[in-house]
């Protein structure tokens, strides 16, 4: 019934008097206009209305997840399906029954239904990362190279039967073309089918997930993870600049992620005294009696004095001499105190690694390092802890009659000039 009308208007045309010539491009033009006019105003109501109203009920509901539906327009993609239908049903009258281009006409509308079909899995795909990263925002697990990839699969298909159908082909036709143009495919698309590889790879072997601390020096970045995809990882510097970092430069090149660090539930702190190789020295009984008045060494001293008495006496050592018999050091105790005073701080984990050593002497001094653990991983509160140990630390040294090694400066070279300068007592 549709297809007799514009025969009818052209009728109506030529009776007014408009030649047959005229009449016929007027009326075909006529119809596209008001077709397309048609399939506007339609779209325009579907979305003022039935979706608005969609998207309202959506928002207000209990329901979190479908919130993610309208995040990413999926029934604004979805409403593009309304005009094409529109073509669909109206191609018959379009153009005229002998036009050359009749053809195409159907093949443009399935295209039609393709390209929007692609956009509507798009959003959809999208919405189901969305949920996806919402329902697992603590463990900072993502599926977005999984999703890029889908999508990308989704264009490449939708390209090759949209072509198919506008030249008439056969899919598998295109595709082994396609396959001939391996070469120029990989050179153009290159950095795309990396990326694609290292983001399945990344996901797969859980090597980086979002809200991930990494360092990767040869790229700048040092932060925190905020987005991964098939193309970038995006990482928020601490100083609140984005690096972006092609994804499969994190399977070429090296990068240090902390998360083990976070999830351990300690952080390693890894420092060392230098002591002045002078003043370390053998400690005399009175000396030993003095250390003994600081609580957290007493029943160390007390044990080890009587170890150290009975081991003289059965070798006939001198207990009076420091030579000839076992005495005890004020760097022997005072790795003792550190040890003991660390087991008692509470901010310090006692089930992980926990170390007070000596290290290769050198010319800065004795190395002795403090190879512990924090419990609070919060940096702000672990640099604090670490300070207010060495703080602590460097304070008490006076107290075993040891000294800090450090290169000579302004003061000291000062002080020698003080000393020079002094007026030599004849």
């Amino acid at each position: 019934m549709l297809h007799e009308q514009p025969h009818l208007f052209i009728a109506w045309l030529e009776q007014a008097g408009i030649s047959h010539t005229l009449s016929v491009p007027i009326t075909y033009t006529l119809i596209i206009f008001v077709v397309f006019f048609t399939a506007l105003l339609t779209t325009w109501l579907v979305r003022r209305f039935l979706i608005r109203s969609l998207i309202k009920i959506i928002r207000n509901n209990q329901m979190r997840w479908d919130d993610a539906l309208t995040d990413h327009h999926f029934f604004t993609r979805l409403s593009w399906f309304v005009p094409v239908l529109i073509f669909y049903i109206a191609q018959d009258i379009l153009l005229p029954p002998d036009s050359q281009w009749l053809k195409f006409v159907p093949r443009l509308i399935l295209c039609g239904f393709i390209l929007a079909g692609i956009r509507v899995i798009s959003a959809l795909l999208k919405a189901a990362n969305s949920i996806y990263r919402s329902r697992h925002l603590q463990t900072g697990k993502t599926i977005r190279g999984y999703i890029d990839a889908i999508r990308i699969i989704c264009y490449l298909l939708g390209a090759i039967l949209m072509v198919s159908t506008l030249t008439g082909r056969s899919p598998w036709g295109l595709l082994s073309v396609m396959g001939g143009l391996t070469a120029l495919t990989m050179l153009i698309f290159r950095d795309t089918i990396l990326g694609f590889i290292a983001a399945i790879q990344l996901t797969t072997n859980d090597m980086i997930r979002v809200g991930d601390w990494i360092e990767m020096e040869s790229h700048g970045a040092d932060g925190d993870v905020i987005e991964v995809s098939i193309h970038s990882v995006r990482v928020r510097n601490w100083n609140k600049t984005i690096t972006t970092i092609p994804t499969y430069a994190l399977i070429a090149n090296p990068f240090k992620n902390w998360r083990g660090m976070t999830e351990s539930g300690g952080r390693r702190i890894k420092r060392a005294l230098h002591l002045d190789m002078t003043s370390i020295r053998f400690l005399t009984e009175d000396e030993l009696d003095k250390l003994e008045e600081i609580r957290i060494l007493r029943q160390y001293l007390r044990s080890r004095r009587e170890e150290i008495r009975k081991y003289n006496t059965a070798r006939g050592a001198e207990t009076s001499g420091t030579i000839n018999g076992r005495s005890q050091t004020n760097i022997g105790l005072f790795r003792a105190y550190i040890s003991a005073w660390l087991q008692e701080h509470p901010k310090v984990h006692k089930k992980m690694t926990f170390l007070v050593r000596q290290l290769k002497p050198g010319p800065t001094g004795m190395p002795l390092e403090i190879y512990v653990f924090s419990n609070d991983q919060v940096w702000a509160n672990y640099e604090a802890l670490q300070a207010d140990i060495f703080d602590h630390l460097i304070s008490i040294l006076p107290y075993f009659d040891l000294r800090i090694f450090q290169e000579p400066s302004g003061y000291d070279f000062r002080a020698l000039s003080k000393i020079d300068s002094a007026p030599i007592e004849q």
